[in-house]
C-alpha cells in the first residue's frame, strides 16, 4: 500500500501542475473531467444535511494537531511526524485541485465565450450607471421573506438555460445549500457563502439577510458549476436572478451588485458627479443597503476578519487570479463586455 501511495501521488502531483501551466489543459479539465468528478462527490455530499467538506477540513486541523501533541508528549517521533503531516498534505492538495481546485486554470473567461474584451470609456461607463440604477430603482421591492425552494428552483433553471453557453456544468436536480459548520466565525470574517470543493458543496451563511439569500445562492452554485473566478460567479448570479419572474429575486441581483457599481464610480468618476450620482438611488434602496452594511458591521471582527481577507488575497494571486479579493468588483467589466456584444445585462 505504501508503494502505491509513493506512486499515485507524484503521478498525480506532475498531472495537476501540467494542467496548471496550460489553459487548454484547464479548460479540458473543466469540460471533460469536472463534470463527472463533481457528480460523484455532490451525489455523496448530497445524502448529508451538514457540510462534508467542513468536516474534513477542521478534522484535518483537529488531527494535525493532536499528532503534535503526541509528539510533544514523546509518543510519536517528530520525523515520523513530519513525514506523514507532508504527505497527508501533498494529498489534501492533489485532491482539492483534481477534486475542483483545477477551475482556476481554465480558459479566461473572455477567450472561453469568445466575447471582445471591452476597454474603458467614459462614456460608456456613465451609459452602464445609468441604465444600472434605473434598473436598481424598478427593480426594488420590499423583501421580508424569500421562499428557498422557489430560489433553488429558479437558480438551476436559470443555470440550465445558460450553462452551455458559458461553459458551466449544468446543475444537478439533487443539489443543496448546507449550513456553515461555524456560522458565527464566517460573520466574523464576513463571510456569507463559500465553496466546499472537495467534495462539491455549497455553503451559505444562516445569517443571511433574505434579500441577500438569492443572488448568494445563485453565485455560491457558478463556482459548484466550474467557475473558480469571483468576478465571473458574480456575473451568473445577477443573469440568473435579474431574470427570474420573482420580484424578490430580481430585485437581489441589482441589489447585490451595488457595492461593486460604488466601488467602481467612486474610483473612475470624479467626487462631484460621483456624489450627484449616488443621489440618483431610491430613498428605499439606500436605506435596505444601509441596514445590510450596519447589520454585517455588528457581527465584523476586524482583527480576524482582515486576516481572513490577507490570507484569502493571497490564495486567489496564487490561483490564477492575480488581482486577488479585487476580482469581485471585476463583474462591472464583464457586464459592459456582454451589454456591448449581445446588448444584455
Amino acid at each position: 500500500m505504501k508503494y502505491i501511495r509513493r506512486t499515485v501521488l507524484p503521478l498525480l502531483l506532475v498531472a495537476i501542475w501540467f494542467t496548471m501551466c496550460l489553459p487548454e489543459a484547464g479548460e479540458a479539465y473543466a469540460r471533460n473531467v469536472y463534470p463527472y468528478v463533481s457528480a460523484v462527490l455532490s451525489r455523496f455530499s448530497s445524502f448529508f444535511p451538514f457540510s462534508v467538506s467542513d468536516c474534513l477540513i477542521y478534522g484535518s486541523i483537529a488531527g494535525l494537531l493532536f499528532y503534535v501533541v503526541r509528539a510533544v508528549a514523546g509518543k510519536c517521533p517528530w520525523k515520523k511526524l513530519a513525514g506523514r503531516t507532508v504527505e497527508y498534505l501533498l494529498w489534501v492538495y492533489a485532491w482539492f485541485y483534481m477534486a475542483w481546485g483545477l477551475n482556476y486554470f481554465r480558459q479566461d473567461f473572455f477567450t472561453r465565450t469568445q466575447l471582445p474584451y471591452a476597454t474603458y470609456s467614459a462614456d460608456a461607463f456613465r451609459s452602464f450607471l445609468s441604465a444600472y440604477t434605473d434598473a436598481l430603482n424598478a427593480s426594488f421591492v420590499p423583501v421580508e421573506e424569500v421562499d428557498k425552494v422557489v430560489v433553488a428552483e429558479e437558480s438551476k433553471k436559470g443555470y440550465r438555460e445558460i450553462a452551455g453557453r458559458f461553459g458551466l456544468v449544468a446543475p444537478a436536480g439533487y443539489l443543496h445549500p448546507k449550513p456553515m459548520l461555524f456560522p458565527s466565525l464566517m460573520s466574523s470574517v464576513g463571510v456569507l457563502g463559500y465553496m466546499g470543493p472537495f467534495f462539491t458543496e455549497y455553503n451559505l451563511n444562516p445569517g443571511l439577510l433574505p434579500v441577500q439569500y438569492p443572488f448568494t445562492y445563485a453565485h455560491e452554485m457558478a463556482h459548484v458549476l466550474g467557475i473558480s473566478g469571483e468576478a465571473e460567479a458574480n456575473l451568473y448570479g445577477f443573469l440568473v436572478c435579474s431574470r427570474s419572474e420573482v420580484p424578490e429575486i430580481r430585485f437581489s441581483a441589482y441589489f447585490a451588485l451595488l457595492p461593486y457599481v460604488l466601488g467602481n464610480a467612486y474610483q473612475l468618476l470624479p467626487e462631484e458627479e460621483f456624489d450627484r450620482w449616488k443621489e440618483t438611488i431610491s430613498p428605499e434602496v439606500k436605506d435596505i443597503y444601509n441596514r445590510k452594511v450596519a447589520y454585517w458591521e455588528d457581527l465584523y471582527s476586524p482583527v480576524i476578519g482582515e486576516i481572513q481577507k490577507t490570507v484569502y488575497n493571497w490564495f486567489l494571486k496564487g490561483n490564477n487570479i492575480p488581482s486577488g479579493r479585487r476580482n469581485y468588483s471585476e463583474v462591472v467589466a464583464l457586464l459592459m463586455a456582454l451589454e456591448k456584444t449581445s446588448g444584455e445585462i
